[in-house]
């Protein structure tokens, strides 16, 4: 084509159409070809009879993305969720791409694993299997998931190891009960200790993400390497000051949003998919609303860990506890098993 005409062509074109305003199923592109829809519904600590209506609800509002696990305990209701809403929505089952993940006491029994989600599912694949911890513990412990040893710490599997773990799950692909595997709460260290044994990349890295935990390093290495990260906590939890955090405020008022949007879209201007959790009606549809974050905003966020402090939310106690530490310090832990977060190498 012309240059010229090329040119004038391009000033013509409206900016709607050069930079679309991203949406929650905007389609994010793994490395199996598939893609991930931008926002999705967290069921974490979604309490029993909660969940199915906001899965359902989630659907027939627009969401294509619903994220559970073994252990969240809710996978049935899930199940029943998705389909109800997929019935509302007037879809298929092949326009929702559903995640659940192996639990660490499932370890040496992967593809068992999988059937017992599924079966609670009602499904016969899933979209995404991630491993919800590289920590494998035993699976004939005093506890069908956090079995401890007599020290109280966890029961660690050392007859195995996570990445051989992995490989278990690459099996998975052949049998179409997954069509992709991921990994989760893996920092570098640990992808990069599976790349050296392991040829087949992890589709997805899902971890905890939010402007006070950026993990700017993470990101950098999982794009270079083609793994998509998901985000979960991304609004923060109960009592953390994320929601209220003036900084984000002011982002929200100037652009006529709730301090969720711009936190979850924070993520969307990553290109990492978000999970934000909710059982409301009303907040699961405003938690869709994805806004289109400018330069300023997203320089702003991105140096609140380093201006405010660093804030990690989940880092379950898989070790035990350093007897010089006060009692009322819970989140300071000696790890049986170190897991290369650099927030954490001090402890």
């Amino acid at each position: 084509m012309n240059p010229a005409l090329a040119n004038k062509i391009l000033k013509l074109t409206p900016s709607s159409i050069l930079h679309p305003t991203p949406k929650m199923d905007t389609p994010l592109v793994l490395n199996t070809g598939a893609t991930i829809p931008a926002i999705g519904l967290g069921t974490w600590q979604s309490g029993p009879g909660e969940v199915r209506e906001a899965v359902a609800h989630a659907i027939a509002s627009g969401y294509r993305h619903i994220d559970t696990a073994w252990m969240y305990r809710n996978e049935a209701e899930v199940g029943e969720g998705m389909r109800e809403g997929i019935k509302r929505a007037g879809i298929s089952r092949a326009d929702v791409f559903l995640t659940t993940k192996l639990w660490c006491t499932y370890h040496n029994r992967v593809e068992e694993a999988l059937d017992d989600s599924l079966g609670k599912l009602g499904e016969e694949y899933v979209d995404l299997y991630l491993m919800h911890w590289p920590v494998p513990m035993n699976p004939n412990g005093n506890h069908p998931a956090f079995p401890k040893r007599p020290d109280g710490s966890r029961d660690i599997d050392e007859s195995t190891t996570w990445i051989e773990t992995y490989k278990s799950m690459v099996k998975l692909l052949a049998t179409g009960k997954a069509k992709a595997i991921g990994v989760s709460n893996c920092s570098v260290k640990y992808l990069q200790d599976l790349a050296a044994e392991v040829g087949h990349v992890p589709a997805v890295n899902q971890v905890e993400l939010h402007p006070f935990l950026p993990q700017h390093d993470l990101i950098e290495y999982c794009a270079a390497k083609g793994i998509h990260v998901s985000a979960y906590s991304p609004l923060g939890s109960t009592g953390t000051r994320f929601m209220n955090d003036e900084t984000v405020q002011e982002i929200a008022k100037k652009h006529g949003a709730s301090a969720a949007n711009v936190l979850i879209s924070y993520h969307v201007a990553r290109n990492c998919s978000a999970l934000p959790k909710s059982v409301t009606p009303s907040r699961i549809e405003e938690n869709a609303k994805v806004l289109d974050l400018d330069d300023e905003d997203m320089e702003t966020l991105t140096n609140l860990a380093k201006n405010k402090g660093t804030i990690r939310l989940v880092y379950p106690p898989f070790g035990v506890r350093h007897p010089s530490l006060p009692n009322d310090e819970p989140k300071l832990t000696v790890w049986q098993i170190k897991l290369g977060f650099p927030d954490k190498e001090e402890v």
